[in-house]
């Protein structure tokens, strides 16, 4: 084979493999250095034989791989001939003019790096060619099944790919400039003459932060008007005509959880109000977590104050709080706050920050009340219709749409109108303003004109209007109904009459009254009923019938203190809220050592023995596998169930409500607009709390969102909270914009279509929370509260709202245990799980594991004591147990209050009992 420049195959130049002497070289040389081409700079040359007519010169223009230029010289470089060639690369000299190459240039050379400079192997025409891979469409089976229907999902992929490259880039960077113009708009609009208002909530984290310092500074400003809000503590609005901006200060009331949380729900920027030397105390601490918790928007960190200290210790104060604002606030910005200039820097830094959304407000029209008027109905003083008065946010607002008052409930609107801008940067009306304000005659003109000034937007339409029904109320004469014969008739009354029984009452009392009077011998079986229906286990009842019991003797010996005269009344009192508290920490410790046995031995219960455990468990089943064995979800459903509304398919409700929200345009306020919102049937209570300083937010519903339904929250247990936290206890809900009471169940989160049921809120595992409450479209963050005793609201866990799912199926699982007598080879004689030979009977067909993992079956009784032979795939070990599991499918109960109780300012408890104080019996 001949191979030319470059090692690609050239006729009249051969090379043979074997060749170890330059007299076996036929091919081209270099005229400069004598030597074959292939061992030097790898330029274009003109062939040469040995014997033929003299050799040429290399040719002027020397190409090399990175584009350099030059003759034949010292410096250039020496490429390493193919493998095959290696005999004759030692045979031959090295180029006088070329220089030492250093392994790192040779390695590039070897590896391909100078592939056309240096001649480089080439494959040759008995180089295998395999055949290309074909990229066209195919006609296989998947393509004859769609019978040529393309999925939509394919279309905008193939759009893409029939776009050049040049025309992808221009589509980018046309939805980059989209996407930046859209961030400085909305920048722009906040705060200027078009867009509302820039709120600022100011939240004092510390008792020693000095909150209306703060606000004092700001009002500072020069060419800005402050107008003070009436009637609220620390509010005021800001006009920079100068700057086109305006901003709205608005103070949270120091402690007060409810006013903070309403505050930030649709607040443009939090002002966060730090001490100079500790930063935040315990209960910044706290407001700081369930503001995180909910969703913080855009916030800016200022220290005022701290002067006083020396300057090496202000300097040390600085470096300390940098370092707690670190962990607490990454790349956050520390302004202090002392001067007039350093206020102006932190009004600029609020005006240009970037604004960080919220999606359960910037989807719903929400506004702030600036003013409100209560107008009493003709029926009653008690209810009328609120007047509320504010700035549009959001979303367009609809006057046939609900409108829900945070922490009060659901109303309806009977109109919008728009009164003039009282925060308006025009000159003109601030002056006509000032004036009417002056003058006591013109004071009269004014108010008629602005009477005359305020203009009906728009009147809602009845058959547009959303309606307030929360609730199915369900017919009891749905089903089919049959009059009764006269044969059953006559049957009834002779059951009534053989049920019949005398009973010794009191004088006066009627059949009515000694219907309800029981027995000693039928206590039991009453209280056989309650355990069957109460999902709660026995040990409550127990602790139930105690603090009865307690009671009941206290009452007793009330007459006896009363005889007690030489006690002072101090003392007593003291004594009282000692006992008090003795009480809470047995609860307490009562609580943790339920949490503890229910970790230790999980939903294992003991088989009673008074009552047939066929009658108590009457309403478990046995499955075969959790995992897989099928479970009805509309079976036997309470009556609850009849109450509430279903979607068919919510994912799809949800989506297909987002998308109309972000492409149709609605008809109604827009946002900017200072609008004022007519609200009927309405009580006074709302009127009342704003009068005290409460602020009154209010957000618009989307479809569906006054109805009730069962909400699941996925939430997480808060670290600073170690106090045990049982299912079905009250706890208070913040979800989205609302507030509400219940009573939860909680259940496991898997992928299954069935989910266990959780006796108590685990601290190391995210549990699915579910409740009886109106429906809300996530995203929407969730609060857990626990109220205490002194009516303090403790943060229990924190999450997001999972779905809006009647049909997700929570399973309690109940567990018995026995324990084995006798053991043979794979048989095991098992004692304790039953006390008679109907119940072994009865639960037959169960299957049986073990805590070593055994699975075995009931083979038959013996005895009459509950002993019983089972049979299982191995051994058994003496130490082992043998478990039996049985389920019940629990629903939650409706607990459901709108009326959540205003909590007291928040202090650390001290009074917790540590876990590893908790001594099991």
């Amino acid at each position: 084979m001949a191979l030319g420049r470059g090692g690609r195959a050239a006729p009249g130049l051969g090379l043979s493999s074997t060749a170890s002497s330059r007299s076996a070289w036929t091919g081209p040389l270099c005229s400069l250095c004598k030597i074959p081409a292939i061992k030097c700079c790898g330029t274009a040359v003109t062939p040469v034989s040995p014997s033929g007519p003299a050799p040429q010169r290399c040719s002027p223009a020397l190409s090399s791989p990175r584009g350099r230029t030059g003759r034949c010289s010292p410096s250039a470089a020496i490429p390493n001939p193919p493998r095959h060639l290696s005999g004759v690369r030692s045979a031959f000299p090295a180029c006088p003019a070329a220089p030492e190459v250093t392994p790192t240039e040779a390695w590039r050379r070897r590896r391909g790096g100078s592939m056309v400079a240096a001649g480089a192997h080439r494959p040759g025409p008995l180089k295998q060619q395999n055949k290309a891979h074909k990229g066209g469409k195919h006609s296989g089976a998947s393509q004859r099944r769609a019978g040529g229907r393309v999925s939509v999902k394919a279309q905008p992929r193939r759009r893409l790919r029939d776009l050049s490259r040049v025309d992808r880039r221009h589509q980018a960077l046309q939805l980059r400039r989209q996407r930046k113009e859209a961030v400085l708009a909305e920048k722009r609009s906040l705060g200027s003459r078009d867009g509302p208002p820039h709120l600022v909530v100011v939240v004092p984290l510390h008792c020693r932060a000095a909150a209306h310092d703060t606000l004092r500074l700001l009002q500072s400003q020069d060419s800005a008007v402050v107008h003070v809000d009436e009637g609220k503590a620390g509010g005021f609005a800001l006009l920079c005509p100068r700057l086109k901006q305006r901003w709205r200060f608005v103070t949270a009331q120091t402690g007060d959880l409810h006013a903070v949380l309403d505050l930030a729900k649709v607040a443009d920027s939090l002002l966060f109000i730090l001490d100079a030397v500790d930063g935040w105390d315990s209960a910044g601490e706290h407001c700081l977590s369930c503001l995180f918790a909910q969703g913080l928007p855009t916030y800016a960190l200022a220290v005022p104050g701290g002067t006083d200290l020396p300057p090496k210790k202000r300097i040390d104060a600085r470096k300390k709080l940098a370092k707690a604002i670190e962990k607490r606030f990454p790349e956050a910005k520390l302004f202090p706050l002392n001067t007039e200039q350093e206020s102006s820097l932190l009004l600029r830094h609020l005006a240009t920050q970037k604004q960080r959304h919220l999606a359960f407000r910037d989807r719903r029209a929400h506004l702030l009340a600036y003013t409100a008027e209560f107008v009493p109905g003709q029926e009653s003083d008690l209810v009328g219709t609120l007047k509320v008065s504010g700035f549009v946010r959001g979303q367009t607002l609809d006057v046939n749409s609900l409108v829900h008052i945070v922490g009060h409930g659901d109303f309806q609107m009977s109109q919008v109108d728009a009164p003039p801008d009282p925060l308006s940067l025009n000159p003109r009306v601030v002056k006509g303003q000032k004036r009417s304000q002056d003058m006591e005659d013109d004071s009269v003109n004014g108010t008629n004109e602005m009477e005359e000034d305020v203009k009906v937007l728009m009147k809602v339409d009845p058959h547009k209007q959303e309606s307030l029904q929360s609730e199915v109320i369900p017919d009891p004469m749905e089903g089919e109904q049959t009059w009764p014969t006269e044969e059953e008739l006559q049957e009834a009354e002779a059951s009534l009459k053989a049920n019949r029984r005398l009973v010794k009452v009191p004088k006066g009392t009627s059949k009515y009254q000694a219907a309800w009077i029981v027995d000693d011998g039928e206590e039991g079986s009453e209280k056989d009923d309650d355990d069957d229906d109460d999902d709660d286990d026995v040990d409550d009842d127990m602790m139930e019938e105690a603090v009865s019991q307690e009671g009941e003797s206290s009452g007793e010996e009330e007459p006896a203190e009363e005889e007690c005269e030489t006690m002072t009344v101090s003392e007593c009192l003291r004594d009282d809220q000692y006992d008090e508290k003795m009480e809470e920490d047995e609860q307490m410790l009562e609580k943790y050592k339920q949490e503890r046995m229910d970790e230790m031995f999980p939903d294992e219960v003991d088989t009673p023995r008074d009552v047939p455990a066929r009658v108590r468990f009457q309403k478990y089943r046995g499955l075969k596998s959790f995992r897989t064995s099928p479970w009805d979800p509309k079976e036997n459903l309470p009556r609850d169930y009849a109450r509430i509304f279903q979607f068919q398919d919510f994912s799809r409700t949800r989506k297909h409500l987002f998308r109309k929200i972000e492409k149709e345009e609605t008809e109604g306020a827009s946002v900017g607009w200072y609008v004022t919102l007519h609200i009927c049937n309405v009580p006074v209570s709302v009127m009342e709390s704003f009068k005290e300083g409460k602020p009154l937010v209010l957000f618009s519903l989307l479809p569906h969102e006054q109805k009730m339904s069962v909400l699941n929250f996925l939430v997480r247990r808060h670290p600073s909270n170690s106090e045990p936290v049982r299912a079905k206890e009250e706890l208070i809900f913040h979800c989205g914009f609302r507030r509400f009471r219940a009573s939860p169940l909680f259940s496991q989160h898997t992928s299954a279509d069935k989910h266990k049921l959780e006796r108590f809120l685990r601290p190391d595992a995210a549990l699915v929370v579910t409740v009886y409450a109106p429906i809300t479209f996530p995203p929407a963050s969730v609060l857990l509260f626990k109220q205490r005793s002194n009516a303090m609201h403790d943060l229990i866990a924190t999450g997001s709202l999972l779905s809006v799912d009647p049909d997700r199926i929570v399973i309690k699982r109940l567990v018995l245990s026995g324990h084995p007598f006798k053991i043979f080879a794979k048989t095991a004689v098992v004692r304790y799980m039953f006390f008679n030979r109907e119940d072994v009977m009865w639960f037959k067909p169960v299957e049986l594991r073990t805590k070593w993992g055994r699975r075995g079956h009931i083979k038959e009784p013996l005895g009459t004591h509950g002993h019983m032979k089972c049979h299982f795939d191995g051994q058994l070990k003496s130490q082992d147990t043998v478990l039996l599991n049985l389920y019940k499918r629990v629903f939650p109960k409706w607990t459901y209050d709108p009326h959540v109780p205003e909590p007291v300012p928040w202090v650390r408890s001290e009074s917790t009992l540590p876990v590893q104080e908790v001594e099991m019996e």
